[in-house]
Parts: C-alpha cells; sequence; structure tokens
C-alpha cells in the first residue's frame, strides 16, 4: 500500500495540530540565534516553518517538498515571507553551504535513503552551521497511532507490516543517532520531545482517520463501509476514553541535531 501524499489540508487534520506542538519544543531546543537563513526539508504543511518564524527572526526560510500541494498549503500559510518549493530531499536544489541552518520535521523515515537526505542536508549547510531533524517514535511512545494499528492487526493480521511500530522500527534514539553518525554527523545529540494529544471526544479522535493522508488514514480509506466501522468499533471498546469523553494520549518524538 503506497502512502497518499497529495492534499494538505486532510494531513493538517490528521496531524496538523500535534506537528505544530512538537516543533516549537524542537526549536526550542536549537541554538537561539537570529538573523539566519533556514531549510525545511520536507516540509509538509508548513509546521515547522511556521515555528521557525515565530520563534528565530530568520533572515529567510526555504521550505522544501516532493508534493505539489503541500508546498501550496505551505505557501498559503507562510505568506511571502517563505520561499517555498518542489523538490527532492536527497537531490536538495540548493548550492553547497547555502544555508545556516538544515532542518527536517517527521520526514526522515518516510525518504527511501536518509542517509543520503541527511548528506544533503549537511552538504547545504554552512561550516558551525547546524543540521537538526526529529521523527515520531513509532516503535515507542506514539500512542494514538499504536492504538490506531494496534486495532487494525487485531482485525486484520495480514496488516501487521504495515503497523508504523514495524514498519519504522529504527524510528529510536539509537536508530537516529546511528543514522547520523553513517551520514558524517557523528557529534549529534539526540533527546525526547514528549508532547500530550488530548482527543476531546472518540470523534476527534477518529474523524481525522478518514482523510487519506498519510499511512494510517490511506490504510482506512483501503476498507469497505463493513470494515471500516468494525475498526471504529474496536478502537472505542480499546481507547482509555474518560468519563468527560476525553480521551489522553501521549506523543514522543525524537529529536537529532549537529554542528558541522
Amino acid at each position: 500500500m503506497k502512502d497518499a501524499w497529495e492534499s494538505g489540508d486532510p494531513y493538517e487534520y490528521f496531524m496538523g495540530r500535534w506537528s505544530r506542538l512538537v516543533a516549537q519544543s524542537f526549536i526550542d531546543g536549537l541554538p537561539p540565534s537570529s538573523g539566519l537563513t533556514w531549510l525545511d526539508v520536507g516540509c509538509g504543511t508548513g509546521a515547522l516553518s511556521q515555528a521557525i518564524f515565530q520563534k528565530r527572526e530568520p533572515s529567510g526560510v526555504i521550505a522544501i517538498d516532493q508534493s505539489k500541494a503541500f508546498v501550496a498549503s505551505t505557501q498559503e500559510r507562510l505568506g511571502a515571507q517563505a520561499q517555498c518549493r518542489v523538490g527532492n530531499a536527497l537531490e536538495l536544489p540548493l548550492t553547497d553551504h547555502s544555508v545556516d541552518c538544515a532542518v527536517s520535521g517527521l520526514v526522515l523515515n518516510f525518504i527511501p535513503n536518509p542517509e543520503k537526505a541527511l548528506r544533503e542536508m549537511r552538504r547545504v549547510t554552512r561550516p558551525g552551521g547546524t543540521v537538526a531533524t526529529y521523527i515520531w517514535d513509532y516503535p515507542g511512545k506514539m500512542e494514538f497511532l499504536k492504538y490506531f494499528w494496534d486495532a487494525v492487526v487485531y482485525l486484520d493480521s495480514a496488516a501487521s507490516d504495515l503497523h508504523e511500530s514495524t514498519r519504522f522500527s529504527d524510528s529510536t534514539d539509537a536508530g537516529l543517532k546511528t543514522l547520523f553518525r553513517k551520514a558524517g554527523l557523528a557529534q549529534a545529540t539526540v533527546e525526547a520531545i514528549e508532547i500530550d494529544t488530548i482527543f476531546e471526544s472518540f470523534d476527534d479522535f477518529w474523524q481525522p482517520f478518514l482523510g487519506g493522508q498519510g499511512p494510517a488514514p490511506t490504510y482506512v480509506l483501503s476498507l469497505d463501509a463493513p470494515e471500516r466501522n468494525e475498526l471504529r468499533a474496536r478502537l472505542k471498546e480499546r481507547l482509555p476514553i474518560q468519563a468527560n469523553g476525553q480521551i489522553p494520549l501521549v506523543a514522543r518524538a525524537w529529536a537529532a541535531s549537529c554542528s558541522v
């Protein structure tokens, strides 16, 4: 099953609120300098680029993604202050040493050759600059996706390889540290970022999975109506729904950064 990345608004509805929270914490952990040029690789719908503008007063931000729809969403969200381009993380359309900070958020595990992507980010970063990224801790503490995929596999054991804790088993602190080392960034530090992902109701949890953008929503889109209803019922049975209807969960990301 191929993940769908074709529409910005459904993805924003599914992941945007959590992307923005983790992006803010990630930027807080980087050097506080203002007036720098930033590159956002795999910008998605612009959560990380937006955090850069809000917290670092950059001289410029270049946001790159392979999805035309995501680039359009980011450009609309950020306006003329950002340069948003369609581009490939494995062949960044920038010259050597042209940015001060090259960053990416929640995308490295989806890139076919993440080591090469990091090498490209290092190539375009000026000496003394920073290469940094963060990814969800899929095998560990990414609770709302774990509940989802556990329910999927319970109902369809053939879908076990799609479970993101299996599919992205290297999305750990050790895995990220090893990846940076292989990319020539051996001095990288890795830290955890945890956010609360509180859903106000079961519908607030379930409806974003119906948008068809990203691995889990793509899977839901592949189901027929009875299968979707069965999955919905299983989730409603298993989620820790509180008396007030809220579903309090936690998500963890691993963030790595290194000076070049």
